[in-house]
């Protein structure tokens, strides 16, 4: 196990070590570092986010299940896992990112605490021998050169540390603090479903946890070697990306697939128009009346008025 364990941080210092070659600074590597795990990792992310919307979409779902199954726990569990698989939803799958990331996490954590050593046996353990990194860190442990910054930050130094140097050097510390927990939040509000108008909010499982998440990882945060954060922090921010772009293919997917069904049903059923209504004959068209006498001669209207007249005359 120990040496599957040294093989994971000498591995992390080779990649970083890669990554400095191409651009020679510390936090541009663990940022590059970040995005490589991020690409690695896309696909149980994309499972990830679909999962977690797709559990959001089915809490009525799930609320409707307990109140019919209230006071039957296994009838409850078992109707419960009918949905889950009838949706394709796997509830675990929301964790499977962030639990491979943590072995990244603290072989990172200890590669970071390496390059704080005072002697250069230890600064230079998990990096590649002759490669710029390793230079560099000869070069700092020797004369104190400042490998390490990166924003005003030495990615060496905690937070906490840092708030006892000063206020001024504590600014960037803090700022990268509020970014990990601001992006955190940010990430959960993408795949929480906005509430209609009118509609009661429904609680969901672990929604207190989730709040607090942020707040919990902002906390550690303080007290991790800033490189760690930095790490934190851009993962957060690709992740958000990852995300909207996910979200933006499924609503395009589902959009394309209505405008299908639609045409289908078009099709199948075509629209029964309602039968146009007979028009109206016009003046020139309407039967003139006819004036005739009792054998059915036609008189003009000069000639009625005349044999009236004679009448009212006797």
């Amino acid at each position: 196990m120990g040496q599957i364990w040294d093989g994971i941080r000498e591995g992390l210092g080779a990649v970083v070590s890669a990554f400095y070659e191409v651009v020679p600074n510390l936090g541009v590597a663990i940022i590059l570092l970040t995005i490589a795990v991020g690409v690695l990792l896309f696909p149980l992310t994309l499972k990830q986010t679909r999962s977690m919307k797709a559990m959001q979409e089915m809490q009525p779902e799930l609320k409707r299940l307990q109140k019919e199954h209230a006071g039957d726990k296994p009838a409850m569990q078992q109707a419960t896992m009918e949905l889950y698989k009838t949706r394709g939803v796997n509830p675990a799958a929301g964790c499977l990112p962030m639990l491979l990331q943590m072995p990244i996490w603290f072989a990172l954590y200890q590669v970071l605490q390496s390059f704080a050593g005072t002697t250069m046996e230890t600064a230079q353990r998990f990096v590649i021998e002759g490669w710029s990194l390793w230079t560099d860190i000869g070069t700092g442990v020797e004369q104190g050169a400042a490998w390490k910054d990166f924003l005003w930050m030495d990615l060496g130094t905690t937070p906490r540390t840092a708030f006892e140097l000063g206020f001024v050097s504590f600014i960037p510390y803090v700022v990268t603090v509020v970014v990990v927990m601001g992006t955190a939040w940010y990430q959960q509000a993408q795949t929480t479903p906005k509430r209609v108008e009118g509609q009661e909010a429904t609680k969901q499982p672990g929604q207190a946890i989730l709040k607090i998440f942020p707040v919990f990882f902002g906390f550690i945060s303080f007290t991790l070697p800033a490189g760690l954060v930095v790490y934190f922090a851009a993962s957060n921010i690709f992740r958000i990306g990852q995300q909207s772009l996910i979200l933006w293919l499924d609503r395009r997917r589902r959009a394309r697939t209505k405008e299908v069904v639609e045409a289908i049903a078009a099709v199948e059923e075509p629209e029964v128009k309602p039968a146009p209504r007979p028009a109206r004959p016009s003046a020139t068209q309407r039967p003139q009346p006819k004036v005739g006498g009792a054998g059915g001669t036609t008189r003009s209207p000069q000639a009625s008025q005349q044999r009236g007249k004679k009448r009212k005359r006797r």
